[in-house]
């Protein structure tokens, strides 16, 4: 099924939508869940209550691209319900380490997941991808937007753990620069 077609469910209200939704994007939404929780009972609740809140946001919402829309909203109960895990002992997980790295290209009056998940940074953040070549894009996607390991991403992308670490390195300081020049930091 397209996601046309799954959108159109969800805007005649047709519970279908989200069997549907789960089947195609249901593995996908579990892995981003998973990586962030590290934990699979958590990360299937996280996984349901995607669906829910796919079905409270379509309509009045249409997304362009149905698997990044579940993306988002999956990687946002994760990151939301691993706070609420870690409240008292923080910097235990990949997640904490993730927005640790991020820390000085993010932070102003907010905390660093604050400003990773605002919109105003969001659509910063889209411009300064596309000033990137190709391969640091997907190497920081896959850590910063999937919560892959280092040695995940060098293995996929056939480099070292330290090559990787200096590409992200590298990158991070060009998102610094990019955002203290948009007046986000």
């Amino acid at each position: 099924m397209t996601d046309k077609d799954i959108i159109a469910l969800f805007f005649a209200r047709d519970e279908s939508a989200i069997k549907e939704s789960a089947d195609k994007y249901g593995d996908y939404c579990f892995a981003v869940a998973s990586r962030i929780l590290n934990d699979n009972c958590d990360a299937e609740e996280c996984v349901n209550d995607t669906w829910f809140s796919a079905w409270n946001r379509i309509p009045p919402e249409r997304p362009s691209k149905l698997g990044a829309f579940f993306s988002r909203i999956t990687r946002n109960i994760a990151a939301k319900r691993l706070r609420g895990k870690t409240a008292d002992k923080r910097g235990g997980g990949t997640a904490d380490l993730i927005f640790e790295e991020l820390e000085d290209c993010l932070t102003d009056s907010k905390s660093a997941e604050d400003s990773y998940l605002s919109k105003e940074f969001t659509e910063a953040l889209n411009k300064f991808y596309k000033t990137l070549q190709r391969r640091d894009r997907e190497i920081f996607l896959c850590r910063y937007y999937s919560a892959h390991e280092i040695s995940a991403i060098a293995d996929a992308f056939g480099m070292s753990d330290n090559y990787v670490r200096t590409v992200l390195s590298r990158t991070r300081q060009k998102l610094k620069e990019y955002m203290d020049k948009e007046g986000l930091l």
